[in-house]
């Protein structure tokens, strides 16, 4: 799509993916999804339930929506050749302009007020879907609406809202009232939170809990949501103390949860960059990601995703930081796949996954030995890519580490059948 074309209407965007719709089809309970995003769900997942709504599905029929697909196409069409035209025509782009852009000043007070009253009747109006939608709408890209709703207690007010949302929803049942909880996050979502008083008040525990029951159960679109809410507080950082206003516990599980279902590759890589900074800033990060299952998921994770980049470097990277501790180094120890995950990226992803990899069976293998580990290490061909390492240009501290590993374990790698001879006669150079 072109890159001067205007956003496209929320409706027309995968509830999973929230990327446009290329095949829009539609499922029993009449939400429509990308054929590609739905299949995956279904069939590679094997998943029965409608991700946006979690009800389950009466059957998997895929019904197209041709309509829908009659409109994004027309909608295409018309954004490519404006897009032409726009730089003959700027009276044109200006009428797409959002009225508080291009509004009088007496506009733009009327939209403050709205704004302002709709806050002040948020927690009384029975209509409060409705209300989070119209403040969601004024503070869209609006840079001064969006500090209007932050002095105005627009955070508080939201919390509340969501804490009274989240309560019902718990004990009646209450589908309607999970949607305004739902939708409460949109709104927090729309914030900058990039300062430190925001942050503070969305870490607040009425705002944090129903977002981190929004990761755990609300829809696609919801998850994201509270993801987005949740990166932006990682990467404020709150004078670099914003984990100690949260309970690790439930923000790990949750994350891991993410992780594992592999739902939308955008929240499997915010997912990784909020576990990274909590695993790094909360004191007792490591012991209790390594607690409720860290270690194993992200060796799962590291096996589909080894050739993409990004993820396996940020994987390594965690491994890296949860071996450092004893239970850690176990968990890595016990896991079958291990060793093979992580040498299998080794001279294959980028030279920063490489260093991180021998640092990782560095911590395994040299910290805290086990005889597993070393057989695991000869019998994936860790060992011989260790060796290969020691003839290519690699960091220093990376060829000192295989230098030594290679030293202190030959004796126990060589008894090995399918141990190569040529490699063992390099090991006794080496002694």
């Amino acid at each position: 799509m072109d890159m001067d074309m205007e956003e496209p209407p929320h409706l027309f965007l995968c509830p999973i993916s929230m990327e446009l719709m290329e095949e829009p089809v539609t499922v029993s309970t009449g939400v429509t999804y990308d054929r590609r995003s739905i299949e995956r769900w279904l069939f590679s997942y094997g998943r029965t339930t409608c991700p946006a709504t979690m009800q389950p599905l009466a059957n998997l029929d895929l019904t197209p929506n041709h309509t829908l697909a009659r409109v994004i196409s027309s909608w295409l069409d018309r954004g490519s050749s404006s897009s032409s035209s726009s730089s003959s025509s700027p009276s044109t782009s200006s009428l797409s302009s959002p009225v508080h852009e291009l509004g009088t000043p007496l506009t733009r007070m009327l939209e403050e007020e709205r704004l302002r009253s709709a806050l002040g009747d948020l927690e009384e109006t029975p209509f409060k879907v409705t209300a989070l939608k119209s403040m969601r709408s004024c503070m869209a890209g609006d840079v001064a609406m969006q500090i209007i709703f932050v002095a105005s207690g627009g955070v508080e007010a939201v919390g509340r809202v969501m804490a009274q949302a989240l309560a019902e929803s718990g004990a009646g049942g209450d589908f309607s009232a999970f949607t305004v909880c739902e939708e409460a996050a949109a709104v927090l979502a729309a914030l900058p939170l990039s300062d430190e008083a925001s942050v503070g008040l969305v870490l607040a525990p009425e705002c944090l809990r129903p977002i981190m029951a929004l990761l755990q159960r609300g829809s696609a679109e919801a998850r994201l949501h509270a993801m987005d809410i949740l990166t932006k507080i990682s990467s404020a950082g709150a004078g670099d103390h914003w984990t100690a206003g949260i309970d690790v516990d439930d923000v790990l599980k949750s994350l891991l949860e993410l992780l594992s279902d592999e739902v939308s590759a955008r929240l499997s890589s915010r997912a990784l960059d909020v576990l990274l900074d909590v695993v790094e800033r909360s004191p007792s990060g490591r012991a209790k990601a390594v607690e409720v299952g860290a270690v194993h998921v992200l060796v799962e994770l590291l096996v589909v995703d080894a050739d993409d980049r990004h993820v396996a470097e940020r994987i390594l990277l965690l491994l890296k930081r949860l071996c450092k501790c004893p239970e850690g180094r176990l968990a890595f120890a016990e896991h079958d796949l291990s060793v093979a995950a992580v040498a299998r990226t080794m001279l294959r992803v980028s030279d920063l996954a490489t260093q991180l990899a021998v640092k990782v069976l560095w911590l395994v293998s040299m910290v805290a030995q086990s005889e597993k580990v070393l057989e695991d290490m000869v019998l994936t061909g860790a060992v011989a890519k260790l060796l290969g390492l020691l003839h290519v240009e690699s960091a220093p501290s990376t060829k000192q580490k295989t230098v030594r590993m290679v030293r202190i374990h030959g004796v126990f790698w060589r008894q090995y059948p399918c141990f190569p001879t040529d490699l063992k006669d390099y090991l006794r150079l080496l002694d």
